[in-house]
Parts: structure tokens; C-alpha cells; sequence
């Protein structure tokens, strides 16, 4: 497939993507045939009801997970087919991640978490990594919090090491699964003010999937799942734009079943 100057422009997109679990009357048909794309610097929300198809569109576009018919792509790097290795090398240098539970290592230190991805890597940051991540871990506040592990971190700081260790390799794409819902409502403005600047000062692409009206607020355009597709594709939203359209859709789909 050629990609066109549209697709170009694109940080991670997938095309008549389809995934399933299970087989026969059991079958559950969590994504129906999607097409769509995460755009270049931008920071985009994935919305949806429990069970819409929201997380699993995520993981499968970060090469977490596998589709069962369809193809997707990071930049302009089709990842269906690429082995296990080529997708971990992969997600290692130009996908960072964070996630509601933190995913910290327990053993190390906050400077030993951010640098994982260097570690794993197999290289030490450059100079000019060195500075940016010094800037990263001013920026967040973590300055003094460096030799301690997660359990001696508040959810916050927890989840501020989450995304300086995310930031540390400059990614050109960030996926965040609900990267709020453990945080009280301080931490969780903090944090999406953060991955906002990822996004409008450094032309980072940023994807995140929240049930929360309020977090998708901070993005620059909101996907609406609903029943494994692609419902509504929409620009900047307040959080009552946004709670309006959900409870709207929900007593449609409510109607619809009825």
C-alpha cells in the first residue's frame, strides 16, 4: 500500500483493523474494522464506554498486542508481521509508555527508573540526552525524589517518574492508558499539563485513552468508541462538551438496545 501525503503526517495509524477473542457463539468482537490515525504532535484522547475497544485499539497500535485481520503502523513502519524482537526494539526507541498502575520497577531508584529505557537499550544518555532529561526531572519536580524508591513516592511522584521515563529517549509517540485514574485531581492536572507540553513544545504525539471527560478536556482532538468502532472523531471539547456527547450517545445506544 502507498502511503499518501495525509498518511504521512501520521505518528501511528491502522487500517480495517479487526480483533477478536474467542471463537464460535462465544466470539467477542472487540474492534470492527477501524481506520484511523494518531497525527503528528498532536494530543489525541480516546474515549468510550468499558468494553468500546478503546484499549485494545491502543495496545495494538503500540505493538502490544496483535490484530486478527487488518494492518497498523508506527510512522511509516508497518508493524503486523514484524517479529516479537524487531517490535520490542521497536517500542524501545521511539514509543514511550505510561500507565495508570505506574509500572515502576520496585527494586530501583526514580533515576535508575527513568534511565530503564538507556539500560535496556544497551547505551548510556549522550550529552545532550543527559540535559534534557536533567530539565525533565526539574520540570517535574523530582529533583529531590531521585534515590528513592516507588514506595517511598506519593501516586503522583510515582506517576511524574512514569513520565519522565517515558519522555527520557525524546519519542516521537507517547501512549497513555488512563494515566490519571490512580491520582487525586492536583496530580492528575499536573500530569496532563505535562503530556500537554510533550505535545505543543516539543511536537511530541500523544495518545491517550480516559473514561474521564475532564482529562480528554486537555487534548487537541477526541475519538469516540463505541461497539468496537470509531463513533465520532471531534476537535478540542470542554469537559461538558464532552460529558454531554457520552451521555448522549450512551442513551442512544440505550434506545437502540431497548
Amino acid at each position: 500500500m502507498q502511503l499518501t501525503s495525509t498518511e504521512l503526517g501520521l505518528a501511528a495509524r491502522v487500517h480495517q483493523l479487526t480483533k477478536t477473542y474467542g471463537a464460535g457463539a462465544g466470539e467477542v468482537r472487540a474492534l470492527d474494522e477501524v481506520t484511523v490515525g494518531i497525527r503528528r504532535g498532536e494530543f489525541t484522547a480516546i474515549m468510550g464506554p468499558s468494553g468500546s475497544g478503546k484499549s485494545t485499539l491502543m495496545h495494538i497500535m503500540a505493538g502490544l498486542d496483535a490484530p486478527t485481520r487488518g494492518r497498523a503502523w508506527i510512522g511509516d513502519t508497518e508493524i503486523t508481521g514484524l517479529s516479537d524482537l524487531e517490535l520490542t526494539v521497536l517500542r524501545r526507541r521511539r514509543v514511550g509508555f505510561v500507565f495508570q498502575s505506574f509500572n515502576l520497577v520496585p527494586t530501583l531508584d526514580a533515576a535508575s527508573n527513568i534511565l530503564l529505557p538507556f539500560d535496556l537499550d544497551g547505551r548510556r544518555p549522550s550529552a545532550l540526552e543527559k540535559a534534557r532529561i536533567d530539565r525533565l526531572v526539574e520540570t517535574l519536580g523530582l529533583t529531590e525524589r531521585l534515590h528513592h524508591r516507588p514506595h517511598e513516592l506519593s501516586g503522583g511522584q510515582q506517576q511524574r517518574v512514569a513520565i519522565a521515563r517515558a519522555l527520557a529517549t525524546a519519542p516521537d509517540l507517547v501512549f497513555a492508558d488512563e494515566p490519571t485514574g490512580n491520582l487525586d485531581s492536583r496530580s492528575g492536572r499536573e500530569v496532563l499539563a505535562l503530556l500537554q507540553a510533550a505535545s505543543r513544545d516539543h511536537g511530541q504525539s500523544i495518545a491517550m485513552v480516559t473514561h474521564d471527560p475532564v482529562a480528554a478536556s486537555h487534548a487537541d482532538r477526541v475519538l469516540f468508541l463505541g461497539d468496537g468502532r470509531v463513533v465520532a472523531d471531534k476537535p478540542r471539547q470542554t469537559a461538558e462538551e464532552l460529558s454531554a456527547f457520552m451521555l448522549a450517545t450512551e442513551l442512544g445506544a440505550a434506545g437502540v438496545s431497548a
